[in-house]
């Protein structure tokens, strides 16, 4: 069965690598039953208060690391816990997820008119749930971009180098913003993340977020995919910052040169200059 696994065109030669992407993949139903499939069907949130927004939070994300601390994988027991891989994918995805709430959730404010109505404790006036559930659904999203990449190069493998590479970026691009228009579409039922206009946020919101994973995605597959290239916990940390510092970039960019992409009050306007977290932005000329 693992010479079979490791052919597969979907999934990582590298064993620990391989249980780590398949134990995030068949963790996640349990979060996505829990907040899409019980806590918004059945309306429980209309009786949250704080502490239940946290705690909704920390029974999704904790898990992701207790149980693969404690139901250790056959490839992860002859290695050292920091070279697991599972430690170094939520590593990256702690820094980027960390990085897209505290900074990037004020483009959604500030460029796609969103906002949170829900009690909660909050960072940088971002809710503290947003954080914990942003690393589980990223997990997912960039475990299932591996896949499907890894599966796409077997597949045009034989194709010319120009071409492979177009046809890559094609489908991350593709792949990008059909997750976040998902996610979109997804979390419409719950009331208290609300939009200027929704329909917009669908069609021109989707693919302002889905810059976040036209850069994560090609960079995360690399931490251990190729034989003999294992990336240490410090590698895996400086290149999360780096694609945290891209996309960051790339949001300002968009803010400068294209704007909100629905009107919004003057109070939330973002400037010309300077960024939008920054104390007294909106004081700047």
């Amino acid at each position: 069965m693992a010479a079979s696994a490791s052919s597969s065109p979907w999934l990582a030669p590298n064993p620990s690598k391989r249980w780590g992407e398949l134990f995030f993949l068949l963790y996640t139903p349990f979060w996505l039953t829990l907040c899409l499939g019980i806590v918004i069907p059945f309306n429980l949130y209309e009786k949250f208060t704080e502490l239940e927004y946290l705690l909704i939070g920390l029974v999704s994300a904790v898990p992701a690391f207790v149980v693969p601390l404690l139901l250790v994988g056959k490839a992860d027991r002859s290695i050292s816990w920091k070279d697991r891989y599972w430690v170094k994918a939520s590593l990256w995805i702690i820094i980027f997820s960390y990085v897209g709430n505290y900074f990037w959730t004020h483009y959604f404010f500030t460029v796609l008119g969103a906002s949170y109505t829900f009690p909660s404790w909050k960072m940088n006036n971002v809710p503290h749930t947003t954080f914990l559930l942003t690393h589980v659904c990223f997990l997912f999203y960039h475990v299932s971009s591996n896949m499907t990449l890894r599966r796409l190069r077997h597949f045009i493998a034989g194709l010319p180098e120009k071409l492979q590479w177009a046809t890559e970026a094609a489908w991350i691009l593709a792949l990008a913003y059909f997750i976040a228009y998902l996610e979109t579409l997804a979390i419409s039922n719950f009331p208290y993340y609300q939009f200027v206009d929704r329909d917009s946020m669908y069609k021109v919101g989707s693919l302002f977020y889905a810059i976040y994973f036209i850069v994560s995605f090609p960079m995360f597959l690399r931490i251990d995919e190729k034989p003999g290239d294992k990336w240490d916990l410090p590698r895996v940390a400086v290149d999360a910052l780096g694609a945290a510092m891209l996309v960051t970039i790339i949001l300002d960019l968009w803010r400068i040169f294209l704007g909100p992409i629905v009107p919004i009050a003057d109070t939330k306007q973002c400037p010309q200059v300077g960024l939008p977290w920054f104390t007294g932005h909106a004081n700047l000329k």
